[in-house]
């Protein structure tokens, strides 16, 4: 079990039960804006290669650039909030990303746009870490599970309806102009959340901790190197056509890792202050929680990825109909991660097993669908599946943020959640590079396409199936915690 600490719960009084709503509010539309650009833009690549002339590579680095800075500055970032002022990098993040939204909308070229979408992944990775961050700070006990299961709901909708977002515009605009609008409608987006932000986020508790606070420029420099040698070879090699990286960086970045840990426990021995405590790994709930959110990441976001293209290259959907067809999933995942938020506080991370389970049998089925059904009544058949999928989702994401953020201290609840994020990202970008290999080389259009996708989606219930026997590993050892001293339920206890 996990307990709040009193000094969680002073923070989270310090504001008005109306202003810690407000605030979480802006921090779920910036967050949501961030999240949904990692998905809406493939829709529009063919859109893009034919208005600017973009290759195939420059189309690749247009994806994969932003999740590659994405990933890459989301701990630095969580760091610096816990020592800066979370509201402080908020509205650089949001600032950083309207910016390079702009600069998206606007490029007159493949260059341009590239440089634009790296600088674009910058701006949502700062952010992010500070919503998460914010949570911990502002609500306690059953509150912060309600504003976790929103944050869930947001990951699970951004995820779902980018493409139809994105088939949306270029339905109602064209071609054209419809791939610009997709970065230029973040603008009004932008400016709204900066002035609220003022507004209503809680300033820092104290003034800008002096810069003598450490930020471990060592240890940001080994932990930037390992997720960029990490997720390079797999970003790279899961775009079908692109010229495949040699898969040893991805063990140099391994060795980085390691060297990262290494510096950390000698910097603290040293009397510093390391970029990651790595004592957040001897939190009640953290590790299990981390390992649990970056398999269940590495599963079910393949799920959009094969589908989507399926639809459109297999059965000829429109993007927009692609999009739509999908979205059961999304649906289903927005209920119950909203209701998750209330149920977490009862049944802690038995919940999470549940949703996992109820994830495998959606996609079991899926499977079957694809197997059996072909032409364009597959989209109403996956429809029943997609849903139970997607209810089950719900019940995953949101409460394995919540018990797994639950009893880190708020002073390093940007640096957790962005270690978290970073988890998630390379559970991502390892899953849709597994997940395309297997789908492309089994075939997509035409005869093969079939096979391919149900292929693609075995992969991804084997995904989903490892982060359930984790998370009821987890609970068999809360079970039976070999001797150790269990803290007591108190009013503003979560279970975890």
């Amino acid at each position: 079990m996990a307990r709040v600490t009193s000094q969680q719960t002073d923070d989270a009084a310090s504001a008005t039960n109306e202003d810690r709503w407000r605030a979480l509010a802006v921090c779920l539309v910036a967050g949501f804006m961030t999240l949904l650009d990692v998905s809406i833009v493939n829709v529009a690549l063919p859109a893009i290669a034919k208005g600017i002339h973009a290759s195939s590579s420059d189309l690749q680095w247009i994806v994969s650039g932003y999740a590659l800075t994405f990933g890459l500055v989301l701990v630095p970032s969580g760091r610096l909030g816990d020592v800066l002022g979370r509201r402080t990098m908020f509205i650089i993040g949001v600032l950083v990303f309207g910016v390079s939204s702009l600069a998206c909308g606007l490029a007159p070229n493949p260059t341009v746009l590239v440089i634009a979408r790296l600088v674009q992944g910058v701006g949502g990775g700062i952010l992010n870490p500070q919503v998460s961050g914010l949570i911990q700070e502002m609500f306690s006990g059953a509150e912060r599970g309600r504003a976790f299961g929103l944050l869930g709901a947001t990951i699970g909708i951004s995820t779902a309806v980018g493409p139809i977002t994105g088939g949306a515009i270029l339905s109602w605009l064209g071609d054209d102009a419809g791939w610009r609008w997709i970065f230029l409608v973040n603008i009004p987006i932008v400016i709204a959340a900066v002035i609220l932000a003022r507004l209503w986020l809680p300033p820092a508790k104290q003034k800008l901790r002096e810069l003598t606070a450490d930020l471990d420029p060592v240890g940001v420099l080994l932990l930037g190197a390992t997720v960029v040698l990490l997720l390079l070879p797999l970003v790279q090699n899961g775009q079908r056509g692109s010229q495949a990286l040699p898969w040893w960086l991805a063990v140099i970045g391994v060795v980085c890792g390691a060297g990262f840990v290494w510096w950390e426990r000698r910097y603290r021995a040293q009397g510093g202050d390391p970029l990651v405590d790595l004592s957040l790994f001897s939190v009640p709930g953290y590790t299990p929680g981390a390992v649990i959110g970056t398999v269940y990441f590495a599963g079910f976001t393949g799920i959009f990825f094969v589908l989507t293209i399926h639809f459109q290259e297999s059965l000829g959907y429109s993007p927009l109909l692609a999009g739509l067809a999908v979205t059961p999933f999304a649906a289903g995942s927005a209920v119950t991660s909203a209701l998750s938020g209330r149920l977490v506080a009862r049944f802690g991370r038995a919940l999470i097993t549940g949703g996992l389970l109820l994830v495998l049998i959606g996609l079991i089925a899926v499977d079957v669908v694809l197997v059996n059904v072909h032409g364009s009544r597959t989209g109403w058949a996956l429809f029943l599946p997609l849903l139970v999928a997607g209810l089950g989702s719900g019940f995953v994401i949101s409460p394995n943020v919540t018990l797994t953020l639950n009893d880190v201290p708020v002073r390093r609840a940007g640096t957790a959640g962005g270690m978290l994020q970073t988890g998630q990202r390379i559970g991502t970008a390892a899953g849709i590079a597994l997940v395309g290999s297997v789908f492309f080389s089994s075939g997509t259009g035409g005869p093969g396409g079939h096979d391919g996708a149900s292929a693609a989606i075995r992969v991804t219930a084997l995904l989903v199936l490892v982060a359930l026997v984790a998370s009821l590993i987890d609970l068999r050892n809360r079970a039976h915690p070999h001797g150790r001293h269990e803290p007591g339920r108190t009013a503003d206890s979560v279970p975890s």
